[in-house]
């Protein structure tokens, strides 16, 4: 019983936290078209622990649907020359800057929301994954180029750990060579 109310009462924390976290007023789908390399990953995910060390830079390829929803490719190069990718479609829904979609991989249902973008420089997204009993939060940090400025870094530093993520799970993430196109 009382690790049910546990996992319960960290379910609600995330819950609250998160639903008060709201996508940039004046989004610009269209403005996300192209390129963007993950710089700053941080996450509540129990899973992260064990692998914060060993992730790096990948690049997302993001395109705009005729739809309205949002197409995303994502690829990170291994270290044994190989590459991770993962590609889904995210939907939008009746607030601009926010999209849901199902995980392709994991298949888990995920709330994406642009939480702020300068859309020649950086995004900033925030994703609550919804899996069983265990949601968690997701904030990652995408920029235009390899580098951003200290700024944006403290910003995206300071947005996770208002939305409950611990600092020692706020990483910037090295960088890394580029996956060949596919």
């Amino acid at each position: 019983m009382t690790l049910l109310l546990k996992v319960l009462g960290a379910a609600l924390c995330v819950l609250t936290v998160s639903s008060e976290v709201v996508p940039q007023a004046d989004f610009n789908l269209q403005g996300m078209t192209g390129k963007w390399y993950l710089i700053g990953f941080a996450t509540n995910a129990q899973w992260f622990v064990s692998r914060r060390t060993s992730m790096k830079s990948g690049t997302a390829l993001l395109t705009p649907t005729a739809d309205g929803d949002l197409d995303m490719s994502f690829a990170s190069l291994n270290s044994d020359g190989s590459c991770w990718r993962l590609n889904n479609l995210a939907k939008k829904t009746d607030v601009p800057g926010k999209f849901t979609y199902t995980s392709a991989r994991w298949g888990n249902e995920n709330d994406m929301s642009m939480v702020d973008v300068m859309y020649d420089e950086y995004a900033l997204v925030h994703t609550i994954k919804a899996k069983a009993s265990d949601p968690t939060v997701v904030n990652k940090l995408y920029g235009r180029g390899v580098d951003l400025n200290a700024d944006v870094l403290e910003k995206f530093r300071q947005f996770s750990l208002e939305t409950g993520v611990q600092s020692e799970n706020i990483v910037f993430l090295p960088k890394n060579a580029e996956c060949p196109a596919a």
